[in-house]
């Protein structure tokens, strides 16, 4: 059992209404007062009605991000702990995550174990969340060419361009499954 310093309001910030129920239903059923929010707005509405202790932010979200969100998140008294949540991670915004004050940066998909670890609050134990094993180059160049796509909405012609490859060859490299690390 977690101790009472450990059970503060715990705040899940994700626009991915099933990932953000999910994990709010797993942590309300470790016995932990959980609650979520869609994104920014809704977030710091949350903070207002109640202090936040422990907060999973996702980097990516309509609007503003969950790197604004982090920032703003510090600025309070007792500032809460963070734990940054991305389906495209890359090491410039782990260390800048970091920088900030996030405690760990953690890669979808996830779960509600993996996350409690990296509070350092899995099974009531605290610790250091485990090793860290670093993605392959190909699990990083599909990350960075998906990111870069979503940044151009899609569109792989203006993908290919700013990625500086030919149209097809993006073609090609988007049809393969995603590497597994």
């Amino acid at each position: 059992m977690l101790s009472e310093e450990k059970r503060g309001c715990w705040l899940v910030v994700d626009d991915d209404d099933r990932l953000r129920e999910r994990l709010v239903q797993a942590l309300l059923d470790r016995g932990l007062p959980a609650r979520g929010a869609a994104g920014y707005d809704a977030a710091l509405e949350v903070a207002r009605e109640q202090p936040i202790t422990h907060a999973v932010v996702d980097l990516r979200m309509p609007g503003r991000s969950g790197m604004e969100l982090l920032r703003e998140l510090m600025t309070r008294k007792p500032a809460p702990q963070v734990v940054m949540l991305t389906g495209y991670g890359s090491i410039a915004t782990a260390v800048e995550a970091v920088r900030l004050g996030a405690l760990d940066y953690v890669q979808k998909p996830t779960d509600v174990d993996r996350i409690l670890a990296a509070f350092h609050v899995a099974d009531g134990a605290a610790g250091p969340s485990g090793t860290y094993e670093p993605p392959s180059l190909a699990r990083s160049e599909w990350e960075h060419i998906n990111r870069v796509l979503e940044d151009c909405d899609g569109n792989i012609s203006q993908a290919a361009r700013k990625l500086g490859l030919h149209r097809r060859t993006l073609q090609r490299k988007l049809q393969k499954y995603p590497p597994r690390k």
